[in-house]
């Protein structure tokens, strides 16, 4: 946006502005063609754009662009706030601000769900959700710190919960479930994460191409001097457990600025100096015991050596030689009739390395629970309210070698998958057969099937399982993988989603195929930590390492542990409890590449995920439905106040009200439908005219309040600031008769009912006065503007039409100038009663207005400037003023006089321009030392009102009326008369002014979400196809081994989920011919319009008129009470004035 003082048109990012680049469909439910390559068509479209955001209706669509984009500041967040989501482009501030105000309106939870593969941007766009709602919402020093700790919970569960993959570089490992309860007014009073399975086996071991958890990198190129000195840390190749990777390096990733942000983020949460040491001398403590190497010697292991025992125990702060023990060794209780006896067991290598690795884990693992809860405890709350959720979770994915983790992860996102399928797609479609809606059955693809072949009871799914097979472990689990793989395929083998290979097990997901290896299978599901390690932790001598093990070991407790994959059922299984509990958002979050690079296009890949993230279906859903449904009285409750009859209270049938309410406001009956206890609204464009309706209703109500406190409290301020207003002019200025005694408005252009001018101005403004003035330029010239006094500066708005695109001709309201009041030096004003002013500018040039209200605004002026500077604003008062004038191509800017004469008895000033002087010429006003007559007596006596001086009859008759109008109304114009030396041609006398304004520009409705009719057949399908399935269709083809090259990588083979899919759409293609075959009935002629002739000839005072001549012949479109008619002639249309013309 540039700076509007040297008079540059200030650019506002809006839609309906010229200088936004279309690029595709905003809104794909508007596509012509709906199939997944027009979807992919119309993605990549705006993608090399820029425009990341697309949308289905609610459902937002996000492309991962892989580079800091430009439109996620205040400003964007100033637009979005508060507004419609027609009114701007498709954006994740739209999607938050839309949850805020449903939470706030409706008074129900909301959450938000962000699904999508790894590296597809879940967790940027969760961080962005949570900044804007932070910045929106209330505030004070307790709100302040909620918003903190929920804003810097994010870089300190990354450091310690993300990690680099190789398809994502920050890639989260954990899954987070974010509530942020809001009370009464909106403000956040609290907060809650919950956390879901770290994969914790990643301290321990990755793949190639990846890194460990961020924090272990941040520790060791972040740390202080005396930090690395104490926890004994070095370069990051000397770590075993940071070996498997590779390469250390991150690109774009800087890991010492990132510690700083970490400790900031710890700081926020309330933790001291000590606890912060204590965290990460444990991190450091993990990395040291990575290092301990065991040798074979006689079947039995030993620490290969012993000075590497050394800072693990000096950093975990117990016992070496107690360390060494429980590291090489394991304590079995046997048990004999009632004879009871402990036996240490020495531990080979394989079994001590594992012994090893799993105390890293279980220390890394309990390490992050405890950050979690202190997390949680830093915005802790007993307030009751309402709360937004905000679910980032890991995302699909498939690697070279897919383990217990990867199971889990899909398994989710499966349960995901599945909530997106009953609430967008099986349940609305339920819904409208149970409202008995008109309806067309759409089909898809339902992944059900493959949610109970993982997670069913009976008959026994994977999990259940993997559960038995752990219950039969013993001390030695060699062959358990093998033996879980033979059960696997006797339980699931004729199942279509499962398959077995040589590694392990096949499923075909809803996202594609992907090969598990069961190698480690068992040990990551069974999720024990040895009694042997609980306790050498437990003898610590560091009281915050002995509080991360707080375990009650029982010799003699026989139940079964919880294994790591019932735990992931039952949370993922209360996750999606939680989630229906709320009002569900949507996020799709797609990757247009593997490459991590911005503008590269992966047509295939993004096909797939077009394909089995559902989006097709999901359009026709959105098509053929209907965007808003409500039960009878809650949609009563909300509306009632559209009509007198319905409210306060409507006390007849549920359903007839509704019907009286949508008749009242003429809603076409084409845009809803009532069912058996709900109202359907298809077009949002419908629900935001209906909100539009009850916040204008609101509003007259509110005045009508406000006028009557205003009347009965606070007629001796009106009074005083008459008294102000004269003081500042009085022995100074004449005043004009019809003036003195008037109330003062503050906006006389209705800026409430004009939300264009507002986005201009700024929706947090607080604007003081509007009204609609003429500014005069270096050769007298006037020219409309609005002039708005906001509390830090005075603006000038005007119009011009857009010179390019469709839209060209178009008036648009643009910024002229602003002028700021640092930069004002003084006003200067005439003495005599004319209404002119100039501000002065100290480096600039000046503005030189005719400003009707000029009392007024000085007053204002005044009251702003003070509050604002601490100073009053210098008035200067003379008949002879200059003013500077602005620079124009080589020559200088230089500057005009302006002379004020009094001569005559008009009240009109009559303007003689001769070179770079103007002469004023008026009439005598009041004397300068005039008073107004201030109104004491009671509000509501008829008699007082009648009193006072004989000014006050006359004003009342000549007062400017006040009327609020629609939005893009023009400001109350001057009415056009007859031109000045013309006579009529005619015997008809000069016409009198129209009594109102010109109407209002009716604002143009952005065709990217104006919702088309859709015919009764169309979107009609059969049932679905029967899916023939053969061995070819179904199974992978057999990959190259591991490491010949990275199959992985590439699009996954969408699997037997495809094949349905592929079916559904088959069957799609067979569509019933429209109306039965019968021939299109003509088209019935459009009515003629009505006509009428100028009686004499009008030249247009702005952009939005029509310019005519006597005699021409006008097309009416509109007819309006107060004076301005619509109309077209030779193709153009405007306003033009009623009593110039007559109705043929």
């Amino acid at each position: 946006m540039s700076n509007g003082r040297n008079g540059v048109n200030m650019a506002v990012y809006h839609w309906q502005s010229h200088n936004v680049k279309l690029s595709g469909v905003d809104d794909m439910v508007l596509l012509p063609k709906i199939s997944e390559d027009a979807i992919v068509e119309n993605l990549k479209k705006r993608y090399m754009d820029d425009y990341i955001f697309t949308c289905i209706g609610p459902v937002l669509v996000s492309v991962n662009p892989f580079k800091q984009m430009p439109y996620f500041g205040e400003k964007e967040v100033e637009i979005y706030q508060g507004a419609a989501p027609y009114e701007n482009p498709p954006h994740i501030y739209a999607l938050a601000d839309d949850m805020y105000r449903n939470l706030l309106i409706d008074n129900e939870s909301q959450c938000v769900i962000i699904s999508g593969e790894s590296g597809a941007g879940k967790t940027v766009a969760a961080k962005y959700i949570m900044s804007y709602i932070a910045r929106i919402s209330g505030g004070g020093a307790r709100v302040q710190h909620i918003k903190d700790v929920i804003l810097e919970s994010n870089p300190l569960l990354e450091a310690f919960g993300n990690a680099k993959t190789v398809r994502n570089n920050n890639s989260s490992r954990f899954g987070k479930y974010v509530e942020i309860l809001f009370g009464n007014g909106g403000q956040p009073e609290g907060g809650r994460i919950s956390n879901f399975l770290l994969e914790k086996s990643r301290v321990t071991m990755q793949n190639l191409g990846e890194r460990n958890f961020h924090i272990f990198y941040q520790l060791c190129t972040g740390a202080s001097v005396n930090m690395k000195k104490d926890f004994g840390l070095c370069q990051l190749d000397y770590y075993h457990y940071l070996s498997y990777g590779g390469s250390h390096k991150v690109e774009g990733t800087n890991d010492a600025h990132d510690f700083q942000e970490t400790l900031k983020a710890m700081n926020v949460m309330g933790l001291t100096d000590q606890e912060q040491s204590n965290i990460l001398q444990a991190v450091a403590g993990i990395l040291h015991l990575g290092n301990v190497m065991f040798l074979e010697k006689g079947n039995y292991s030993e620490i290969q050596d012993q000075n590497a025992l050394a800072f693990p125990s000096f950093l975990f702060e117990v016992d070496q030689n107690h360390l060494q023990s429980k590291l090489t060794s394991r304590r079995f209780d046997s048990k004999w009739g009632a004879q009871s006896d402990t036996i240490d067991v020495t531990l080979n290598v394989e079994q001590a390395l594992y012994t090893r690795d799993a105390l890293a884990k279980g220390i890394y693992a309990r390490l992050f629970d405890y950050l979690v809860k202190r997390v949680n405890g830093a915005m802790e709350t007993n307030a009751q309210g309402y709360n937004i959720g905000i679910l980032d979770i890991y995302g699909f994915e498939i690697f070279e070698k897919n383990g217990f983790e990867q199971f889990c992860i899909n398994f989710v996102n499966e349960k995901l998958q599945q909530i997106f399928i009953e609430l967008t797609l099986k349940a609305e479609q339920e819904e409208y057969v149970a409202e008995n809606i008109k309806w067309t059955p759409i089909s898809y693809f339902n992944n059900k099937v493959v949610c109970d072949l993982i997670e069913s009871k009976r008959p026994p799914g994977l999990f259940s399982v993997m559960d038995d097979v752990c219950a039969t472990m013993h001390a030695v689990s060699e062959g358990v993988d093998q033996d879980l793989q033979k059960k696997l395929a006797t339980a699931s083998g004729t199942h279509q989603h499962y398959q077995s290979c040589k590694e392990g097990f096949i499923i075909h997901h809803y996202a594609g195929i992907v090969t598990y290896n069961v190698e480690g299978f068992c040990d990551r599901n069974r999720d024990v930590l040895f009694p042997d390690l609980v306790e050498l932790m437990q003898s610590s001598s560091n009281a915050f390492l002995r509080s991360l093990f707080p375990d009650q070991i029982n010799a003699n407790c026989k139940s079964r542990p919880t294994t790591a994959g019932s735990k992931i059922r039952t949370q993922a299984n209360r996750l999606v409890d939680e989630l229906m509990k709320c009002t569900p958002h949507y996020i799709r979050c797609i990757k247009p590449n593997e490459t991590k690079r911005p503008r590269d296009w992966e047509e295939l890949r993004v096909k797939h995920q077009v394909e089995y993230l559902g989006l097709k279906e999901n359009i026709r859903v959105r098509r053929a439905g209907f965007a808003y449904r409500r039960p009878f009285n809650k949609f009563l409750h909300r509306y009632a106040i559209l009509t007198k009859e319905t409210w306060p209270r409507w006390q007849g049938d549920l359903r007839k009200g509704v019907e009286w309410i949508m008749k009242s406001v003429n809603m076409e009956k084409s845009q809803f439908q009532l069912g058996k206890t709900k109202v359907f609204i298809k077009a949002p464009e419908s629900l935001f005219m209906l909100e539009d309706q009850r916040d204008r209703r609101y509003n007259q109500y509110a005045r009508v309040i406000q006028k009557a406190f205003k009347k009965y409290f606070a007629r001796r301020q009106h009074d005083r600031q008459k008294e102000e207003a004269a003081n500042l002019m009085f022995g100074k200025k004449e005043r004009r008769r019809f003036s003195i005694n008037r109330n003062f408005a503050g906006d006389y252009i209705g800026l409430d009912s004009r939300p264009l001018l507002q986005n201009l101005v700024g929706r947090r403004e607080k604007v003081a006065f509007a009204e609609v003035v003429k500014k005069y330029d270096r050769r007298f010239k006037a020219a409309r503007r609005d002039l708005i006094l906001t509390s830090h500066s005075v603006l000038l708005v005007g119009r011009e039409a857009v010179k390019k695109g469709p839209e060209k001709g178009k008036p648009v309201e643009v910024m002229k100038r602003k002028l700021d009041f640092e930069d004002i030096s003084h006003v200067s004003l005439s003495t005599l009663q004319d209404d002119f002013l100039i501000l002065h500018m100290k480096e600039d040039y000046d503005s030189f207005l005719e400003i009707v209200f000029k009392t007024e605004f000085l007053l204002l002026l005044n009251k702003k400037y003070q509050a604002q500077l601490g100073r009053e604003i210098t008035v200067k008062f003379s008949n002879s003023l200059e003013f500077k004038v602005k620079k124009e191509g080589w020559g200088g800017g230089g500057t005009r006089q302006v002379k004020f004469i009094s001569a005559g008895t008009s009240d009109m000033a009559l303007l003689k321009p001769s070179g770079k002087v103007l002469t004023v010429v008026i009439g005598p006003g009041l004397p300068s030392n005039s008073k107004p007559i201030l109104q004491r007596a009671v509000v509501g006596s008829r008699q007082s009102r009648m009193q006072g001086n004989n000014f006050i009859q006359q004003h009342s008759a000549l007062k400017p009326q006040i009327k609020f109008q629609k939005p893009g109304a023009s400001p109350s114009r001057p009415a056009p008369g007859l031109p000045p030396g013309s006579t009529p041609r005619s015997s008809i006398r000069a016409p009198p002014p129209p009594s109102e304004p010109a109407p209002p520009n009716q604002p143009m409705v952005r065709p990217g979400f104006r919702l088309p009719a859709i015919s009764a057949g169309s979107g009609d399908f059969p049932g679905q196809v029967p899916v023939m399935l053969t061995p070819s269709t179904v199974r992978p083809q057999q990959s190259a081994k591991a490491g010949n090259q990275r199959n992985f990588m590439q699009t996954p083979q969408a699997g037997l989920a495809g094949v349905k899919r592929a079916s559904l759409n088959q069957s799609a293609t067979h569509k019933p011919i429209p109306g039965g075959g019968k021939p299109r009935p003509p088209m019935k002629p459009k009515p003629a319009l009505p006509k009428c002739k100028a009686l004499y000839d009008y030249t247009a005072q702005d952009l939005d008129e029509l310019t005519f001549k006597e005699g021409d012949v006008i097309e009416v479109l509109k007819e309006e009470a107060g004076g301005w008619w619509q109309g077209r002639i030779q193709g153009k249309e405007g306003l033009l004035p009623a009593n110039y013309v007559q109705k043929l």
